[in-house]
This record gives C-alpha cells, structure tokens and sequence, in this order.
C-alpha cells in the first residue's frame, strides 16, 4: 500500500504533465510591410479568440496597432525608432516620447517593454551605436518617473555582435563593442531586471549538410571541445554563444530574450530545407523548446521569452523571396502550417474584431531578420566597426537609481502596484491574464476587451477542473 506522501507525489506529477502547456508562452513578431494586410483590431481579435499566443512584438509603436490590442491580455512591446535614439538619449526627449507613445495606451494596453531600435550594431552608424546605451537609460528613467517602472528597455541585435561563434564556449562580443557597448548595456539591463533582446535564427546558418542540425532532427552533434558539450541543436548552440560572450563580462545571470526565429514557407527555386513542412519542423520544435523550460547545456532550467518571426507573410518586403514567406498566416489567417498554436474549440479562421474598419498599419520602421551565421541567401552580419564608449546622463542617473528599487514619482496616469503585472507574464511564462493593468478600457480611446481576453481565462480554468477531476480520485485511491 502506498504512503499518503506517495499518492500527493502521483498527483503532483499528474497535474504538472497536464498543465505543463497551460504555462508555455510564445509570441510573434508583427510586421506590417504588406498592401493586403488586415486592420490591426481585426489582428489583435484573431490573436485573442483563435490561438494561444500571449504576446506580439511591434517594429514599431503605430498608434492603431497599440491601441487595438487594449484589453485583449496579449502583453505588447513596442519599438522605438533607430532615427529616435539620439533625442531618446535626452531627458527632454526620453520624456516627449514617454508622453506620446505610453502614457495615452498603457495600461489599458499591456507594453511590457520598449525596444531601443532595432539591430543597431548592424547599422554601423556610430552617432546610432554612441547614443544607444544612453538613450535606454533614460528612456528607463523617464518611464519610471511617469509611473510605468513596470516596463523594461532594451534593444534587439543580431547574432552579428558575437565573434567566434563556434565553438559556443569560445563566443566574444566584437572587439570594441564588449567594452565600450555591450558592458555597460549589460550593467543597466542588470540592474533594471530587462533581458538581452537577440534575434536567433539557425536558418540564416544551415547549409544541405547541417539541416538536420538547423532543425533539431536526430543528428550526430557538434561537440564543443572547449566544454565537451556535443550540441545536436543549432538554436541552442545559438543561445549558449551569446551566453559565453556574456559570461566573459561577468554578465552571465542577465536574461536572454530571442525576440526574433523563424523558418520560411518558400525560397529561391531549388533550395534545400524550405518549405512548409520544413517551416512547420523549426517552430513546433521552438515551441516544444521553449515551452519544455529544460534550457540549453550551458543554461538548464532557464526560460527563454520568445517571438517567431512572423505572424504574416508580407509581400512588400524587399530582399530574397523567403523575406516575404516567414509567416505563419496568410493575410486571410489562412494558416500556413498546424504546429497547434490555434485553440481547439475554434472553428472559423476570422475572428471578430474591435472595428472592422480600422486603418491598416504602416510599413515596419527597421529591418527585420538578422543573424550572424552565413545566410543561404542573403548576409545578415554587422561590419564590425566600434564605437566610443557612450557617455553617462546625470540627468537620468538619480531617477535610474529609483528605478533600480527606490520609490518612483507619483502620477496620475501610474499604474498599479500588482506584482502580477503584465512584465511578470512576459518573463515568466505566467499565463495568467487577471492583472488590474488592463482594466481600464477608456484610457487611451481603448475599445472593449475581445471576448478571447476572458476565453483564455475560462480555458485555463476548465483545465485545472479537468486536472482536478482526475487528481482527485487518484488521491482517493491511494
């Protein structure tokens, strides 16, 4: 006969194979470089009624998208643009753009955080790569003074930042940009509990050769010599060489967030790998991946707050043809592949939305797919160039300080003192959309909540009633 200790442990195993999924959070990149694009609300309803998807990442802070996605429990972060940066860097500036962007959406719109630009190390602008520390710190600061501590700052980069990117072990950032950038970027990324943004993608580093690598099928392994690790996925090699460029500044407990991975459906004629099966392949191993919470050699046990690049093929985007053929949905939300993302009760592919006749999004304000790995069409790298160590804002310094644990400035616009917010979803994977951040729909000119905002929440409970009608005869029979 079983011990009483026994039968809980059975339970607790139970119920955690079965709400395991219930805690996997994805999110999607959301550009808007197509002529046949939907109107943003009728987006954000689709989102919130037909798939699981809990949080978008904008190229941009277009108002229409913003405020469309109000109310929906879906977190949102926005991206300021590389042209910004250099009056983001002023505190003047920092507060302007706080004042324009934020404060009429949030929190009835859940921005969890703000991108500096977007793959500005690529840029080799050095007035850009100057400004851009400088510009996160007091952007941080003037969120935190308007009330919105909440908030996290942070700038995406490719994978162009790192050197030696093989073995993972051996990976530095670029000679220059490690001490005059990337250090003090870490530091305030540290101390403001905000993730280093990469954008990953194994597909920009394959060949016919390392395929099943790329895609994480069986596959004999690339050994690290430096650790001994063999690596039998590119997409975790990935990460652990952004990991080993941390660790060399003493910043390896600083959160990585993969704000870009993805797989195209189409390509050039001939090319090997792609297709939507392929496609298919890649993302519902990055959901498993991500959603299994096992980490990487290097990392095990650490979560990765991910977006898939993209929610829509775009026919606007210049470049190769897979640039235009990374999404999952068609414009229609015709989907392009099953990696069961859609809810299972959902029936129609249109989802309702908040105005059917909202205007559609302008064109993404920077490029969107980058990696350091030698593309099958196309060279994401960075050039290489360095830049001056980015100079200190005493201005923002004391009001960074506050936001690093001391009292923020009261407003009338601040938002609530719930832990629960819509940032501790974003970096934890909590699904749980019931925070009071989103209660007030007329902020802003928000609409009312999609009824996908409160399915979500009955979805979550019909599980756990579930869980519990099976858990409980267990412990009966134990």
């Amino acid at each position: 006969m079983a011990t009483p200790w026994g039968g809980d442990l059975v339970v607790i195993c139970i119920f955690l194979a079965i709400a395991a999924p219930l805690t996997t959070a994805i999110g999607v990149n959301y550009g808007t470089k197509g002529d046949n694009l939907p109107p943003p609300a009728t987006v954000a309803g689709f989102l919130a009624n037909r798939t699981i998807i809990d949080r978008v990442k904008l190229f941009d802070n277009n108002p229409d998208i913003v405020r469309a996605f109000a109310g929906t429990g879906i977190s949102v972060m926005v991206t300021a643009a590389n042209g910004d940066i250099p009056s983001l860097a002023s505190k003047e500036g920092a507060t302007a753009w706080v004042a324009a962007n934020v404060a009429p959406y949030y929190p009835a719109t859940e921005i969890s955080l703000v991108a500096v630009g977007n793959e500005i190390m690529d840029t080799a602008d050095q007035n850009l790569i100057g400004n851009l520390v400088p510009a996160m710190r007091t952007l941080k600061a003037a969120l935190v003074a308007a009330g919105y501590r909440r908030i996290r700052v942070s700038t995406p980069s490719s994978l162009g930042i790192l050197v030696d990117s093989q073995p993972p072990s051996a990976t530095r950032f670029r000679d220059g940009w490690d001490v005059a950038v990337f250090a003090p970027m870490l530091q305030f990324l540290r101390r403001t509990s905000s993730p280093l943004v990469v954008n990953a993608y194994p597909y920009f580093g394959y060949n016919g050769d390392t395929l099943p690598y790329a895609l994480a099928r069986p596959n004999p392994g690339v050994r690290d010599a430096g650790t001994g690790i063999t690596y039998t996925s590119m997409f975790q090699a990935q990460l652990d060489s952004v990991y080993s460029a941390m660790k060399k500044l003493g910043f390896e407990d600083v959160e990585i967030l993969v704000g870009e991975t993805g797989w195209p459906t189409k390509a050039m004629d001939g090319q090997v790998g792609v297709s939507p099966a392929e496609a298919a392949e890649y993302i519902r191993y990055l959901i498993s991946e991500v959603g299994s919470g096992s980490g990487t050699p290097l990392m095990p046990k650490r979560t990765f707050e991910t977006y898939i690049f993209a929610l829509f093929n775009e026919d606007l985007k210049p470049g190769p043809v897979a640039e235009r053929n990374f999404g999952m949905f068609q414009p229609d939300f015709t989907p392009m592949y099953d990696v069961g993302i859609m809810k299972k009760d959902t029936v129609n592919t249109t989802a309702p939305a908040h105005d059917s006749n909202a205007a559609a999004a302008p064109p993404e304000s920077a490029s969107s797919a980058a990696a350091s790995a030698p593309a099958p069409t196309q060279d994401r790298s960075s050039g290489g160039a360095t830049s001056p160590a980015p100079s200190d804002d005493e201005s923002t310094h004391e009001t960074l300080e506050e936001a690093e644990g001391g009292e923020a400035p009261s407003s009338p616009k601040s938002e609530p003192a719930n832990d629960n917010s819509s940032e501790a979803a974003a970096k934890g994977g909590d699904n749980d959309k019931g925070n009071s951040e989103k209660t007030n729909p007329e902020e802003g000119g928000a609409t009312q909540p999609p009824s996908g905002a409160a399915s979500k929440a009955t979805t979550f409970i019909f599980h756990v009633s579930w869980v519990l009608a099976v858990a409980l005869p267990l412990v009966m029979h134990v």
